[in-house]
């Protein structure tokens, strides 16, 4: 007899994890997975990593990291702007391992954390395990409303409550809506800071993969005093199963997160083989490349549904992986996506974007895994759903 096993109340209601990837024949266009086709070819460096640096990469790894790979990404980051010594930089294992040595290092069970209205799903997945409490803020074009985020504070203030501890956001192309924050936002954001006692966690994956448009300053590069906690990762820059990324902070900061790390170090072998990669001048190439492929994997997508759902609503962005989609009438898509899954195409659901119960009516749909023909495969089949569940 299976015991009842007296789950944390954190877990107690999670969903399963999946155990495999979905089957060939399913068109993905849920998960940010990159496009297959387009990875590079690191075989050279991984020897170089394994056979040359074997006495290091084999062996256990610095918990900040390799000190190479901290000097080459305080350099990296430096370029716009982001003012980091190395030994405020923390290597980690891919942008959500490090929001959550984050919230290891500074959240307690009922803490306020910031975000936007819908947010980073697997973001909430992290952040419910720490039993938050949420204050949500909406967005529009020019990204989190912080006027209506000022006065949220400015009430909190008269009425003596906690301040928040954490403020949340994809500031570019952001996950899932695509859309910028604003420069005279972010100047704002980090006021607001400062004013109130938080910190800014700048989850940065996107901003490299711009199609048009200048870039914008980073958070991090108008911070002067540690208010902001970056996050990067090699995972939409080069290939998503390396599995490393990096936390910039200040050097108290990282060194307890490096004494928190349950992995004591991440993987020397990947930090040497990237660290190799990028030092022989191939990251900016590929990522010009990318940038490339995925705005023609963005404007086929687009372009499909014009075509296919043309009462179907959406911004066009400028960079990054998504398309935010707002499906006509009382469409929810919670009940679409069993349907759409039987036609043989998958997306995320709106319900996975919010941290509180929000508008049902719309997906995300990820431009870069799939080919531009399975993203207008992937359109049809949705159409071919929608018409069923209405029907």
């Amino acid at each position: 007899m299976t015991p009842a096993l007296r789950y944390a109340r954190r877990a107690a209601n999670v969903a399963f994890a999946a155990g495999e990837h979905d089957p060939p024949e399913i068109v993905m266009m849920g998960s940010g997975d990159a496009y297959p086709e387009a990875f590079p070819d690191m075989g050279e460096f991984a020897m170089r990593a394994a056979r040359d640096f074997r006495t290091e990469t084999l062996q256990y790894a610095p918990r900040l990291g390799l000190a190479e790979l901290r000097e080459w990404i305080a350099a990296y980051v430096g370029r716009e702007g982001v003012r980091v010594d190395p030994d405020a930089v923390i290597v980690v294992n891919g942008a959500k391992h490090g929001l959550d040595l984050a919230c290891k290092l500074f959240v307690e069970p009922g803490d306020t954390i910031v975000v936007t209205r819908p947010t980073y799903q697997s973001a909430l997945g992290i952040f419910r395990g720490y039993e938050v409490t949420y204050l949500e803020i909406g967005q529009d074009g020019d990204g989190m409303d912080v006027d209506e985020l000022a006065t949220r504070l400015a009430e909190r203030a008269r009425a003596g409550a906690a301040m928040p501890k954490l403020l949340y956001d994809v500031p570019e192309f952001h996950n899932p809506t695509g859309v910028t924050l604003s420069a005279r936002r972010r100047e704002r954001l980090v006021e607001l800071a400062e004013r109130y006692d938080f910190l800014i966690v700048e989850d940065d994956p996107y901003r490299r993969i711009r199609f048009d448009g200048e870039p914008l300053a980073p958070i991090a590069s108008l911070d002067t005093n540690g208010r902001v906690l970056g996050l990067g990762t090699f995972a939409k820059l080069v290939a998503p199963g390396l599995r490393v990324g990096w936390v910039t902070a200040t050097r108290d900061i990282a060194g307890r997160m490096g004494a928190l790390k349950s992995d004591g170090g991440s993987c020397p072998l990947t930090q040497r083989l990237l660290l190799e990669y990028g030092r022989a001048g191939r990251l900016e190439l590929h990522v010009r490349d990318m940038a490339k492929i995925y705005a023609g994997h963005r404007d086929v997508l687009a372009e499909a549904l014009r075509r296919q759902i043309p009462d179907a609503t959406f911004r066009v962005p400028s960079g990054g992986y998504y398309l935010w989609v707002t499906l006509p009438g009382h469409v929810d898509t919670d009940r679409l996506l069993p349907v759409a899954l039987a036609h043989g195409v998958r997306f995320l659901p709106a319900s996975q974007f919010f941290a509180t119960p929000g508008p049902t009516n719309r997906l995300r749909l990820a431009y870069s895994y799939a080919s531009p023909a399975g993203l207008t495969e992937g359109v049809r089949r949705l159409a071919r759903a929608i018409g069923e569940l209405r029907g």
